[in-house]
């Protein structure tokens, strides 16, 4: 009988654990609480954390469970992240549900987009000097565009290994956003620059709005080819909510599509981060770099603000540079939010919206550069 007892303790996961798995479940938990109790992109976090506590159950090899097995059913859900499926698909939803028309109001705010992805191309950089292979730097790079199915997309073409620690710190440091922008905000600008109030916005005719995903598709593609994946999914997204006959489509492309996608994507890449594979010296300078260059590209979208500022008669807010990473809508919420802390009246969200819509587009360009000279 106690032979039987030792031989099924043995089988369990009590028996199988070890200091890593223990640490990963606890930042899985970590992850879950900030989603519920703290609402930091809960939509993200508690599929990861959740998925962090399913990679982390010991589990004997061979058995079909591991999400690394060949033959488990986590193994099948996780090669749509591997291969790359799911982020076309969430750009796909991302642009069924965003309304283009304040990046068409007033188009000069494109560039603080543009200037915000600067973070990605001095990362990859550092990450080189510190002895990464450059499809690794590149791959850790577009961590600074804070953009989770991009720096996905293009860790799956680039840097599969590396896929769990670069997804994980991208979905991070994009929930993170209201902890990490506002201090670089109120750093880098004066009082007096924050209270800078923006003009109303020009109204949009439907006309451009239908126009625009397919002109600004056609020229992003033929300037980056590499890009076609994730811009083709996001200007078809907004195409088939501005067409309005396609309105059904729309529809599904913004709940169930990107819902479910979410969901599959979340869960597997928690479940990717194994303790005995993802607790390296590695991911913790992954983290780290990360960290560097979301900090980095909110800077660089601010600092760039305060340039146009010494040519534009109509001053701009600096603030809305910080809206020029790609986490779509809550840097342009931190914006609103920094803004109306010094003057309550100020609305700068629809404003903010434009160069963060600049972002995704200027993050999936990067990508598409990146792969492209890596390959």
């Amino acid at each position: 009988m106690e032979t039987l007892f030792i031989e099924f303790f043995q089988n369990t996961g009590f028996a199988l654990c070890d200091y890593r798995n223990i640490i990963m479940i606890f930042i899985g938990i970590i992850f879950i609480y900030l989603g519920i109790a703290k609402h930091y992109e809960p939509l993200l976090l508690v599929p990861i954390g959740f998925g962090m506590l399913m990679g982390n159950i010991p589990v004997f090899q061979g058995l079909g469970l591991g999400i690394y097995e060949d033959n488990s059913v986590l193994h099948y859900l996780y090669f749509g992240v591997t291969q790359g499926i799911y982020p076309p698909l969430i750009f796909l939803g991302i642009g069924a549900m965003t309304d283009f028309s304040t990046l068409l109001a007033r188009p000069v705010l494109m560039l603080l987009g543009a200037a915000a992805q600067t973070g990605i191309f001095i990362t990859f950089l550092g990450a080189l000097a510190l002895g990464f292979a450059p499809n690794e730097a590149a791959s850790i790079g577009i961590i600074g565009g804070a953009d989770g199915p991009t720096a996905i997309f293009l860790t799956a073409k680039l840097a599969p290994k590396l896929i769990g620690p670069i997804a994980v710190a991208a979905y991070s440091y994009m929930a993170l956003v209201p902890v990490i922008q506002p201090p670089i905000m109120k750093l880098l600008t004066t009082r007096k620059e924050r209270l800078i109030k923006m003009e109303e916005l020009r109204k949009v005719s439907k006309k451009e709005k239908i126009i625009f995903p397919i002109i600004s598709f056609l020229l992003c593609c033929f300037l980056a080819p590499a890009a076609l994946p994730l811009l083709g999914m996001l200007c078809f997204g907004n195409l088939l909510k501005e067409a309005v006959v396609t309105e059904r489509l729309a529809i599904a492309a913004r709940t169930s599509i990107i819902d479910s996608v979410t969901i599959l994507l979340g869960m597997t890449v928690g479940a990717s981060t194994q303790g005995n594979v993802f607790l390296t010296t590695e991911s913790i300078r992954i983290f780290i770099l990360g960290a560097l260059s979301f900090g980095i590209a909110t800077a660089c979208g601010l600092l760039f603000a305060k340039i146009m500022n010494l040519f534009l008669k109509e001053k701009i807010n600096p603030l809305l540079g910080a809206a020029g990473v790609s986490a779509v809508p809550d840097s342009a919420r931190v914006v609103q939010v920094v803004g109306q802390q010094e003057d309550p009246t100020n609305f700068l969200l629809m404003h903010a919206m434009a160069p963060n819509i600049s972002g995704v587009i200027g993050s999936a360009v990067a990508a598409g550069v990146l792969w492209s000279f890596m390959s």
